[in-house]
């Protein structure tokens, strides 16, 4: 196997399990997939023709971001001023919004993928989870399928979401016909991704969730059904919660939507839910002791409008964190380490007015890295250390943007951010972007065939 020198490297962002610290000017050797040394004055046989050093004087290095939420589908409508939620009440954006999607091809699921995974590969991002929901009935079962295909084409490690919606629009859900399934329907794809692609071995490049869109468009049967699957094939179970909705569960079922799970089973230290910010201190405690996990998607905090999630209360009752970019409908961008910088800064913006301190900007590195980790299960990745998943990507630090902020890597990215793409992005041991390209592939040739898919599609 190929492995990798990294010399002299002017900054570490390590992690022993006790939290994360900062080695200087030190050298890294990967193995294959995996870390293999951090250390001063690395040698090995330069000889050796498996082993191809990289000159990383003035680098920092951290370890690959892990992104906890996205709709990679929603990557072809953004940017668009006829879609703003500014302009639109929600109903008036999902009436017009969801049509679109359910226009959507097969190839339309491949392209967009592909685009949303290099911008997170551009950005550090070394694990994606998407939670793929839309299943227009014209474009067939097998989007997935071609999420995992684009996902090799790029060398991302990749958590695919199989989400999907069973409830109908005449009896109060948000979702026009051509995108329902049954709940049958459903699982039996669950199980047959499960079956084909899940690989639940410590380097796994392939992963499956099962993932039912949100409870306000789905049927009760559709969550009790995918707890027995996930729990019976040992996969993670995610939804959406506390994005506006628990007062229509409440109406619907006498109980908001954290409860309605908890009784369903849709909880528990292999579940985690995106966004909560609605949720109310109790009923984080619940999910804290059934250890719950929540993505935290900063950046849709802006264009919808909402309230700001409530980190410190999270972090203190000692909910799971991790970090999601969440998709194009609410985030025109697919790169999470501007999601830590927003992130931190958001807590800023409220810290004042709920009365407590601002967490430490390193905290926030840990959500998109450990934490992130963590909700999706993985002990090999989301930390630098040998014997992990060689998963990382490194800033050149000897530039302008730097000067000042060079003696604190660990808020760095926080408290200033990051401006440009990474000098390099490495996952699994196998560099996925280097100096501005993606080795071995056309990054034009991408652009123009994803460009000339969405040409395709009436928005």
């Amino acid at each position: 196997m190929v492995r990798y020198l990294f010399k002299n490297c002017a900054a570490v962002v390590v992690e022993d399990g006790l939290g994360p610290s900062v080695l200087r000017n030190v050298d890294i050797l990967t193995d294959g997939p995996a870390i293999h040394t951090i250390g001063a004055d690395i040698h090995v046989d330069h000889q050796a023709n498996d082993t191809i050093l990289k000159d990383a004087s003035g680098w920092f290095v951290y370890p690959g971001l892990v992104n906890t939420h996205h709709h990679f589908f929603q990557t072809f409508v953004r940017n668009r001023a006829e879609l703003d939620w500014t302009k639109l009440s929600v109903i008036e954006w999902l009436d017009r919004i969801y049509p679109i999607f359910s226009r959507l091809t097969e190839d339309c699921f491949y392209h967009s993928s592909v685009t949303a995974m290099a911008e997170l590969i551009k950005h550090g991002c070394t694990t994606a989870f998407d939670h793929q929901y839309c299943f227009p009935r014209h474009a067939g079962k097998r989007l997935i399928d071609r999420q995992f295909e684009a996902a090799e084409l790029l060398g991302m490690r990749f958590h695919a979401g199989r989400g999907g919606n069973t409830l109908p629009k005449s009896e109060g859900s948000t979702i026009p016909d051509a995108m329902l399934e049954t709940t049958d329907e459903f699982i039996a794809d669950c199980a047959r991704l499960i079956d084909s692609y899940h690989d639940a071995s410590p380097f796994s490049m392939r992963q499956v969730v099962v993932a039912p869109c949100q409870p306000v468009n789905a049927y009760r049967e559709t969550f009790v059904e995918s707890v027995a699957l996930a729990r019976d094939r040992g996969v993670l179970l995610h939804t959406h919660v506390g994005e506006g909705e628990s007062p229509v569960i409440e109406a619907r079922h006498g109980m908001r939507t954290v409860d309605y799970l908890e009784e369903i089973g849709f909880a528990g230290p292999d579940t985690f839910y995106a966004h909560c910010w609605e949720l109310h201190h109790s009923e984080l405690q619940k999910m804290a002791l059934s250890k719950t996990g929540v993505s935290h998607c900063p950046e849709p905090v802006y264009l919808v409008g909402a309230e700001v999630t409530d980190i410190p209360a999270m972090a203190a009752f000692g909910v799971r964190l991790g970090l999601g970019c969440d998709g194009a409908a609410s985030n025109d961008n697919s790169n999470l380490m501007h999601c830590v910088h927003s992130a931190y800064m958001l807590q800023c913006l409220v810290a004042s007015k709920r009365n407590h301190a601002v967490p430490p900007p390193a905290d926030f590195l840990d959500y998109a890295t450990k934490g992130g980790a963590d909700l999706l299960g993985r002990t090999h990745i989301g930390r630098l250390a040998p014997g992990m998943a060689a998963d990382l990507f490194a800033i050149d630090t000897r530039r302008m943007d730097y000067v000042g902020t060079r003696h604190d890597p660990l808020s760095l990215i926080a408290k200033v951010g990051i401006g440009t793409t990474t000098d390099l992005t490495m996952i699994n041991g196998r560099i996925a972007w280097e100096k501005g390209e993606f080795p071995g592939l056309d990054e034009a040739k991408l652009a123009a065939d994803a460009e000339a898919t969405l040409s395709t599609i009436e928005i």
